[in-house]
């Protein structure tokens, strides 16, 4: 039995060696979510030694990890990036998951039964595994598309991240409904049709009326320490996945739809509460990869790998592609590059993998070996799709030039959201100095405001002749983004 002192100690290594291993990786283009996959992989019992086998664990950090990431990836959305695509997204995440399902099954049990006598599936089995990766991966899609910041035409951005947020209910049916029917293959198909629906419907309705509970909450309860409002949110929403799930709708969408509202409301020490769960996202985002890594054993992908490599290849440049075209059919306002991008952004990450513990930990026939598959479709996914999100968007012309906002990293203010102005910073340079050292001699634009400056540790508001020298860091406030931009092309900023 390990000691808890030994566990602490390897588990701080393992989240500090992710960490430096994500951020070199995110200079080579390699997505930092399959880097801590691996990290878990070589750090098992095939790797270091680190025994771990149990799907239950697994299964239960996943669930808490995906509700943190749903919610900050919802209250991270914005309603006017939604609404133009709210249709789009909803028959995405219902529809184009069961051709994606049914495509992908049907090949399964085809191939299986006629190429690879090693692992037979049957009909239900092959559905069953399809089933578990047909939505697209959340964690995935708001990591990797926030960590490129990518902008995107045609509002394809809010469209993939709100496909991915809402797309898991109709998975999760999908495969519930096949466990049972594996266990009992007489079942209600009409019970079964009443169940999806009352997820969806329950799942939306929760998060809609439980998500503007939490905010007149949050503005009514009035708490005495300041950083409790984090930890009562990240309450509320426990309680909105739990109280949903319990009267039988689907928690994840509740979740999400619950973090959409109230990040759209206005609520007190609203900013203290996204940079929290800003960093509750990415540690249990560590936390969730490394976890099923060590779950996995490098030398049992060997068996499934022809199947795997076959399997994603067909999902990456058939089913995917063929279930979004034809979910897409009614609606005229996306080009058809549009729809091409919107298939290959399909990445599959840790809510596959998560839901395939499921049959495992139902003891079902070829429930490990479904696990496998799932997890090497996983990694052949971010290494094929994960890796290009940003050149396949540039290579069909849809990427557009994005407004090189600096973060403020030694200005810690904000401006409410209903005020119209942008903030950033600028690092003085000797050039900047050219025509003089004071404010004034600066080159800068109308309707542009130097709010304050950071010389060494200390901060002070300028004047017109105040001196400035080479290092200090100035805090620029302007009407819009177009006078930020000529702003810096005029001060020749940098990032």
């Amino acid at each position: 039995m390990i000691s808890i002192e030994l566990f602490l100690l390897l588990i701080s290594v393992l989240l500090f060696v992710s960490l430096l291993v994500g951020k070199m990786g995110s200079r080579f283009g390699v997505p930092t979510l399959l880097l801590f996959l691996l990290i878990g992989m070589l750090s098992g019992s095939d790797g270091l030694g680190i025994e771990f086998n149990s799907p239950k664990i697994a299964q239960a950090i996943g669930v808490v990890a995906l509700n943190i990431i749903l919610f900050s990836g919802g209250m991270d959305t914005r309603f006017t990036e939604v609404k133009p695509i709210a249709a789009q997204g909803m028959i995405l995440a219902t529809i184009g998951v069961l051709f994606t399902a049914l495509l992908t099954g049907i090949f399964i049990f085809w191939l299986t039964n006629n190429f690879f006598n090693a692992v037979t599936f049957t009909l239900l089995e092959s559905l069953l595994l399809a089933s578990v990766m047909s939505s697209t991966d959340s964690a995935s899609v708001f990591s990797i598309l926030r960590s490129k910041n990518l902008s995107l035409k045609e509002n394809l951005r809010p469209l993939l991240e709100f496909e991915s947020g809402s797309n898991d209910p109709m998975a999760f049916m999908l495969t519930i409904v096949l466990i049972q029917l594996i266990q009992s293959p007489v079942i209600d198909a009409w019970a079964a049709l009443w169940m999806f629906f009352k997820q969806l419907l329950l799942g939306g309705l929760a998060g809609y009326f439980l998500g503007r509970l939490s905010v007149r909450i949050i503005n009514k309860i009035n708490l005495d320490n300041d950083a409790l409002y984090s930890v009562l949110l990240m309450t509320l929403m426990f309680f909105l996945f739990g109280f949903t799930t319990f009267i039988g709708g689907n928690g994840y969408l509740a979740v999400y739809v619950g973090g959409l509202f109230i990040g759209n409301s206005r609520f007190v020490h609203k900013r203290s509460s996204l940079k929290f769960f800003d960093g509750m996202t990415w540690l249990v985002q560590i936390i969730m990869f490394l976890t099923l890594g060590l779950l996995i054993n490098p030398s049992e992908l060997l068996p499934i790998a022809g199947i795997g490599i076959i399997v994603g290849l067909f999902m990456i440049f058939f089913s995917r592609p063929v279930s979004v075209h034809l979910s897409l059919l009614p609606f005229r306002n996306l080009s058809h590059k549009a729809r091409h991008y919107v298939a290959w952004v399909g990445l599959r990450g840790a809510v596959p993998i998560i839901f395939a513990t499921y049959p495992w930990i139902e003891n079902l026939p070829h429930a490990k070996d479904i696990f496998n598959i799932v997890f090497f479709i996983t990694i052949l996914s971010l290494v094929i799709q994960g890796t290009t999100v940003g050149s396949m968007a540039k290579w069909l012309g849809l990427s557009q030039d994005v407004l090189r906002k600096r973060k403020l990293k030694n200005f810690d203010v904000e401006i409410s959201e209903d005020i119209k102005s942008y903030m950033s910073e600028i690092s003085i340079k000797k050039e900047f100095l050219a025509n003089g050292s004071r404010l004034m001699d600066l080159n800068v634009p109308e309707k542009t405001l130097i709010a304050m400056v950071k010389r060494d540790d200390q901060y002070f508001i300028p004047r017109g002749n105040t001196e400035l020298m080479v290092g200090d860091r100035i805090l620029v406030i302007t009407d819009n983004e177009k006078a930020l931009e000529q702003t810096y092309k005029s001060m020749k900023g940098e990032m």
